[in-house]
């Protein structure tokens, strides 16, 4: 799992050098498929239950699930890229949020919560702790700063498989849910809108868009927990 996380950091790394006016979400997409392969890995995503792509590419009111298209990027989108690596009988599972060009100031407001919120939520998976003291560290960092976390979709375990239990909701009551035990293994990522948490699925069956129609951010690390602490896979 290490491996492939580290395979998830490095093309998550490399694709913020790509983010630019003019670029397509195709253009990013194939290349990623490339550097997967190789370095010995497989898209995650690429195929699974019929989804066409090897990363989710989702811009500015598009919350998860994006398809890579012909659209190109333009100065003021902002871009989700959530990506999938299958190394060696274990899964990575990694997102990002990037400005293209020069951004209005909730926008950057948004990704910076959404960030925050991911590490608040990854400094409360210890070994000991509930798995919702997760869920209620990331949902009251966004909500103390205005924005809202999805209820839709949530993260969740990963291993031999992407999906594993339990899921892991970006809110919640803390004190609640599985006790978190050493060599556990999650997939945490809060999902923020800057307005309603509403969403709704667009006709091509993937992609999930904000109901109101304003901007989302999306942050995922893959995380094990040790006794001595998280450790992130995919950084």
């Amino acid at each position: 799992m290490a491996r492939a996380g580290r395979i998830v950091a490095d093309i998550l790394e490399s694709l913020k050098g790509m983010i630019r006016m003019g670029v397509t979400t195709k253009e990013l997409d194939d290349y990623a498929d490339s550097r997967i392969k190789a370095q010995g890995g497989t898209p995650a995503f690429k195929g699974y239950r019929g989804y066409p792509a090897s990363i989710c590419a989702s811009i500015n009111e598009q919350v998860v699930h994006g398809i890579p298209s012909q659209r190109r990027l333009k100065d003021g989108d902002i871009i989700s890229i959530d990506l999938g690596v299958y190394y060696e009988g274990f899964y990575g599972d990694g997102a990002l949020t990037l400005p293209v060009g020069p951004i209005a100031k909730e926008d950057a407001e948004l990704i910076r919560i959404t960030e925050e919120a991911l590490y608040r939520g990854i400094g409360m998976a210890a070994e000991g702790n509930r798995l919702f003291d997760i869920s209620d560290a990331i949902q009251r960092h966004v909500e103390g700063h205005g924005f809202s976390v999805v209820r839709l979709f949530v993260g969740h375990g990963i291993g031999r498989e992407l999906h594993e239990e339990p899921q892991v909701p970006n809110y919640g009551s803390p004190g609640q849910g599985p006790r978190l035990r050493e060599g556990m293994t999650l997939a945490i990522e809060p999902m923020v809108n800057a307005g309603s948490p509403e969403v709704r699925i667009l006709d091509d069956g993937w992609t999930a868009v904000t109901a109101d129609n304003r901007k989302s951010a999306h942050f995922e690390h893959t995380v094990v927990i040790t006794g001595s602490g998280p450790r992130i896979l995919t950084k």
